[in-house]
C-alpha cells in the first residue's frame, strides 16, 4: 500500500500522455537497478530532471538515438514540476492546430517511447532510415491521468524474462515413474513368456524369462536414486515397495494355475471341516488334527470370509494370499520405524530390506501370516504409546490403548501357538529398559496366553508337554535339520545357500549399522532389542525343525532397520530433527522460495552411492532363488490335483490313503473321515524294509482296513520331487516302489496320468 502523498507531491499534476502513449511508458520514473537493457546495450534509464531541463530542445524531424527519447520525457517531467519560488505548477504545453511543431514533437516523442519499450532495435533502425516518416497530428489527444503510485511494466527484451513453462517442472517431479513403468512392463512381458510346465531343481529361477531379472534391476536402481533424494515425497517410495511386492509375491499366482504349498491345501481342508461340521471337535474325533480346532482363530475367520464371498472354498483365492499378507505388514512396519526417525531414506530402505529379506515363506495361506502382522501391530502400539517420552499427559488415553492391545493379543493367542511366545519375550525385553518400563503390555499378553493354554488348548498341551520339556535347553537338537529336511541335488543346495547368504548378509549389515551409526545405538535401542529377543527361543523348542527359520523371521524387523542404516551415509533421529528445528528455524526467504525439483543426475562414482546400490541389488535378486527356488516341490499341476480329487470322490468312510509323504494337493482332504499314512515319516528301518520289498510290506501295512473301507496307494509328482530334493529317497528308489506295486496282484490300478498313479488294495489281499 502506497503511503500518503506529501504536500509537494499533491501539488504536482500528472502530465498528459501523448496520443499513442497511454500505457505510461512516456513518464520519466526512476528505473530499478535490475531493469533490462535496451537493444544498444544501455540501460533504460533517464537522466535527473535538472540535467534534462538544461539541455536544449531537439528538432522533431532529426533522427535520435533511444536515449534522446528518455531525455525529452525527463525534460517534460521537469517542466511540469512546481517552481520552487512560487510553488505553482506550470501548465504543460498543449498542441493546437496552429502549433504544428509542438504537436509533431509530442507525437514523435510518444511514438519513439512506445517503440523503444517494445521493439527498441526495430524503432532505432526505422528512425535511422526514415527520419521524416512521421504524420503531424492536428487533433489534441485526450488527457487520461494515471492512478497515483503505479509503476511502469519493465519491457520484455529477452526470452529469459518470460514465465517458465510448467511441463519441465512436472516432468522433473515425475521422473521416478519412468523406472516404475519400465519395470512393470518388463515384468508383464516376463510373465507372458515364462513356461512352468517343466520345472527343474532350480524351481522358478531357471524358468523365468530374462526380462524379469532386468525388471528387478531397473526397479531397484530407480528406488535407490528416488529414496536418496530428500525432496521426493514418500509416496514414490511406497509405490516402489508395492511394485516390488507385486513382482515378488504375485508372480507365482499369475504363472501357476493352482495354489502352491501342501500346507496351504491342508489349511483349506481345516476351513472345509469347520464349514461342514459347524463347530469345533476334539481329539476323540479328529486325532492329531484336533490341534487346529484348539487354535481356530484364523480358520474361523477364513470360514466366515468364504461364506461372505460366496466361493466354494478358500482355494479360490489363497494363491494371492502371499501378496495380501505382505501388504498387511507395511503399516505396522512404518509405524515402528517412524517411532525412531523421520528420515524417509532410512525408513523406506529398511522396508525394502525387510521385503527382500523375508524369504522364509510364512506369508502363504497360514495362521502364521496373520499372527505375524498382529505381532508387529502390538509392537507398534507399545513403542508409540507406552514410552516415557510422552510424560504424564501422553498417558491419559492409555486405557484405550490397553483395550486395543488386548484385542490384538487375543487374536494372536487364539490363532497360533508360537507367536505369543515370541511376543512375550520381546515385550519383556522392552520392559527391562528405562524407556519402556511399563509392564502392562507384557502382563496383559502373559495373562491372555496362559488363560487360553489352560482352557481351550489344554488337551494338546497336556499331551505334548513332556516332549516340550525335554527339548528345553537342547539347542543343538533344536536347530538340527532332521531326516527329510536336508537339501539334496545341485538346485536344492544352490537355492539353500542363496537363502543362507541373504539372511547372513542382512544380519551382517545390521551389525555394521550398529557400529557405523552411533546415534542409533541409543535412540533406536528398542529395535535392537526386538532383533535380539527371539534368539533365546532356540533353547525352547525345535518346532518341527523350523525354529531357526521362525527366529530369523521375527528378528528381521529390527535387523532390517540397522541394515538400512549401514547403507546410508548419515541418518537422523526424531530428537536430532527436533534439535535442528529449534536451533536453525527456516528463514522467511527460504519458506517463500518456490520449490523446484530438478531432473535426476547420475552421481559420481563413489563408495557412498554405488556400493550400497550393488548390495541392495544383490539382495533383491537373491530373494528369487531363496523364495521360489523350491517351486518344483511346492507346485502341483492341475493333472495332479485332479488325480487326488478323484481319490477322495470315491473313497468310502474310514478308508486309508498310503503315500510316500504328505507333499501333494488335498493331502488332508476330508481328514475327519479318511485316515492317512506317510511311510517316509516312519522309522528309518521300516523305510528300508519298504525299499527292499515294496509291494509285500505295503500290502501288509494296508491289510488292516476293514470293508467297506478301502486302502489306496498314491504316488504323485510332488511326492517324488520332495523326496529327491530333501534327501529322502531318490527317483530310482521311488520308481522301484512304483513298479513293484504295479506288478503285484495285490493292487489294482484306479487312475494314472502325468501327475501320478493311484492303486487300491484288492479285497482278497
Amino acid at each position: 500500500m502506497r503511503p500518503p502523498a506529501t504536500p509537494r507531491e499533491r501539488s504536482v499534476p500528472e502530465p498528459a500522455p501523448g496520443p499513442e502513449a497511454t500505457d505510461g511508458s512516456h513518464r520519466a520514473a526512476p528505473t530499478p537497478p535490475d531493469a533490462p537493457e535496451t537493444a544498444d546495450g544501455t540501460g533504460a534509464t533517464s537522466d535527473p530532471a535538472p540535467r534534462a531541463a538544461q539541455e536544449p530542445p531537439t528538432p522533431a524531424a532529426s533522427p535520435e538515438p533511444p536515449t534522446t527519447v528518455s531525455r525529452k520525457q525527463a525534460a517534460k517531467a521537469a517542466a511540469t514540476s512546481p517552481d520552487p519560488t512560487t510553488g505553482r505548477s506550470p501548465q504543460p504545453p498543449t498542441a493546437t492546430p496552429s502549433d504544428p511543431v509542438i504537436a509533431a514533437s509530442q507525437e514523435s516523442a510518444a511514438t519513439a517511447s512506445e517503440e523503444a519499450s517494445v521493439r527498441p532495435g526495430r524503432a532505432a533502425t526505422a528512425r535511422a532510415h526514415h527520419p521524416t516518416a512521421r504524420e503531424p497530428s492536428t487533433t489534441p489527444a485526450p488527457t487520461t491521468p494515471e492512478p497515483s503510485g503505479s509503476a511502469p511494466e519493465p519491457p520484455v527484451t529477452d526470452l529469459s524474462d518470460l514465465a517458465p513453462a510448467a511441463w519441465p517442472a512436472r516432468a522433473a517431479a515425475a521422473w521416478p515413474a519412468l523406472p516404475l513403468l519400465v519395470a512393470l512392463a518388463l515384468w508383464v512381458y516376463a510373465t507372458r513368456h515364462t513356461d512352468v510346465s517343466a520345472l527343474d531343481d532350480f524351481g522358478l529361477v531357471s524358468a523365468l524369462h530374462p526380462t524379469f531379472w532386468a525388471g528387478l534391476a531397473v526397479l531397484t536402481a530407480g528406488f535407490w536414486f528416488t529414496v536418496r533424494d530428500r525432496r521426493r515425497p514418500g509416496a514414490w517410495s511406497l509405490a516402489y515397495v508395492l511394485v516390488l511386492l507385486v513382482m515378488e509375491r504375485a508372480t507365482q499366482a499369475l504363472l501357476y494355475p493352482t495354489p502352491l504349498y501342501a500346507w496351504a491345501w491342508k489349511h483349506d481342508a481345516v476351513i472345509d471341516h469347520l464349514l461342514t461340521s459347524g463347530g469345533l471337535q476334539g481329539a476323540d474325533r479328529l486325532g492329531d488334527m484336533a490341534v487346529y480346532d484348539q487354535w481356530p482363530g484364523f480358520f474361523a475367520a477364513q470360514a466366515a470370509l468364504v461364506r461372505l464371498l460366496g466361493v466354494d472354498n478358500a482355494a479360490m483365492y489363497m494363491a494371492w494370499w502371499p501378496l495380501v499378507s505382505s501388504v498387511l505388514l507395511l503399516l505396522p512396519l512404518l509405524l515402528i520405524y517412524r517411532t525412531f526417525t523421520e528420515d524417509r531414506r532410512l525408513i523406506w530402505t529398511a522396508v525394502w530390506l525387510f521385503c527382500v529379506g523375508n524369504w522364509v515363506g510364512q506369508d502363504y495361506f497360514s495362521p502364521q501370516s496373520v499372527a505375524f502382522a498382529l505381532h508387529l501391530g502390538v509392537l507398534a502400539v507399545v513403542l508409540r504409546r507406552y514410552g516415557r517420552s510422552g510424560g504424564p499427559h501422553g498417558r491419559q488415553g492409555q486405557a484405550v490403548w490397553t483395550v486395543l492391545l488386548s484385542v490384538l493379543v487375543t487374536a494372536i493367542v487364539v490363532s497360533h501357538q508360537l507367536t505369543p511366545g515370541m511376543l512375550v519375550v520381546t515385550l519383556v525385553a522392552l520392559a527391562l529398559t528405562r524407556r519402556y518400563r511399563d509392564w502392562v503390555p507384557a502382563v496383559t499378553t502373559v495373562v491372555i496366553f496362559l488363560a487360553w493354554c489352560l482352557t481351550a488348548a489344554l488337551p494338546f498341551l497336556s499331551a505334548a508337554m513332556p516332549d516340550m520339556i525335554r527339548s528345553i535347553g537342547d539347542i543343538g537338537a533344536n536347530v538340527e535339520t532332521g531326516y527329510g529336511t536336508t537339501p539334496t541335488g545341485t538346485g536344492a543346495v544352490a537355492t539353500s545357500w542363496a537363502a543362507r547368504l541373504l539372511s547372513g548378509s542382512v544380519l551382517l549389515l545390521a551389525l555394521a549399522g550398529v557400529v557405523r551409526q552411533r546415534v542409533l545405538r541409543h535412540r533406536a535401542l528398542p529395535l535392537l532389542l526386538i532383533a535380539a529377543a527371539p534368539l533365546p527361543m532356540f533353547a525352547a523348542s525345535s518346532y518341527g525343525s523350523e525354529m531357526i527359520f521362525r527366529v530369523l523371521m521375527f528378528m528381521l524387523p529390527g535387523a532390517a532397520f540397522f541394515a538400512a542404516a549401514a547403507l546410508l551415509p548419515k541418518v537422523r533421529t526424531l530428537a536430532a530433527d527436533a534439535a535442528a528445528r529449534d536451533t536453525a528455524p527456516p528463514s522467511p526467504a527460504t519458506r517463500a522460495r518456490p520449490r523446484r525439483v530438478p531432473l535426476p543426475a547420475l552421481p559420481r562414482p563413489r563408495y557412498g552411492v554405488w556400493v550400497p546400490l550393488l548390495v541392495l541389488l544383490a539382495g533383491t535378486l537373491a530373494f528369487v532363488p531363496s523364495y521360489s527356488g523350491k517351486d518344483r516341490v511346492n507346485y502341483f499341476p492341475p493333472r495332479e490335483v485332479a488325480l487326488v480329487q478323484q481319490l477322495f470322490d470315491q473313497a468310502p468312510d474310514d478308508s486309508l490313503v498310503v503315500a510316500a509323504n504328505r507333499n501333494y494337493p488335498l493331502a488332508y482332504e476330508q481328514y475327519w473321515r479318511v485316515d492317512h499314512y506317510w511311510f517316509l515319516d516312519d522309522d528309518r528301518r521300516h523305510v528300508d524294509e519298504i525299499v527292499r520289498d515294496p509291494a509285500t510290506v505295503l500290502a501288509r501295512d494296508m491289510a488292516a482296513v476293514e470293508p467297506p473301507a478301502r486302502a489306496y496307494f498314491l504316488l504323485t509328482r510332488g511326492q517324488t520331487a520332495n523326496s529327491e530334493m530333501n534327501g529322502q529317497l531318490d527317483r530310482a528308489q521311488l520308481d522301484r516302489i512304483r513298479e513293484s506295486v504295479a506288478s503285484s496282484p495285490a493292487f489294482e490300478l484306479v487312475a494314472e496320468n502325468d501327475g501320478g498313479v493311484l492303486y487300491v488294495l484288492t479285497p482278497a489281499s
